[in-house]
């Protein structure tokens, strides 16, 4: 039996599809915050089959949102204050995001202009299709 201890003040993301809690641990940078993270991979879970969870013992403002609703609108962060749950948070798509992706089109300013922001704006909601701001080249975010 796996036992990881709870946390004081932090943030638990639950619910992360079984295998990607490393990708949302580079992608939040979390490794360049000085706070202790635990991941769990590959838990047990009666709704999901398996599922990867993880701890994070500092303030939850240091937690960017939107990169997480981005790369799974489905986790569920819960805020840990006193060592207790005193809040769940829904993610939601974010309509636009910054510096998260990079345009591929080899065309776009962005490739060109190198200081300019990669800035993707939500399109299609039903099928959380992005865009370019700045040349509409659509991104996949099976590919991430």
């Amino acid at each position: 039996m796996l036992n990881v201890g709870k946390i004081e003040e932090g943030f638990v993301l639950d619910h992360i599809e079984a295998g990607k809690s490393l990708d949302i641990y580079h992608h939040l940078k979390l490794g360049k915050l000085d706070c202790t993270v635990a991941i769990i991979k590959n838990a047990r879970s009666n709704k999901m089959g398996k599922k990867d969870i993880i701890k994070v013992e500092c303030p939850i403002d240091m937690l960017d949102l939107n990169i997480l609703g981005f790369i799974d609108h489905n986790i569920t962060v819960n805020v840990i204050q006193n060592g207790e749950i005193v809040e769940k948070k829904k993610l939601q798509l974010p309509k636009q995001i910054k510096n998260v992706i990079r345009c591929r089109n080899p065309r776009c300013i962005t490739s060109i202009e190198q200081e300019l922001p990669h800035v993707f704006v939500l399109s299609d909601e039903e099928k959380e299709i992005y865009r370019c701001k700045y040349c509409e080249e659509k991104f996949d975010k099976r590919t991430l």
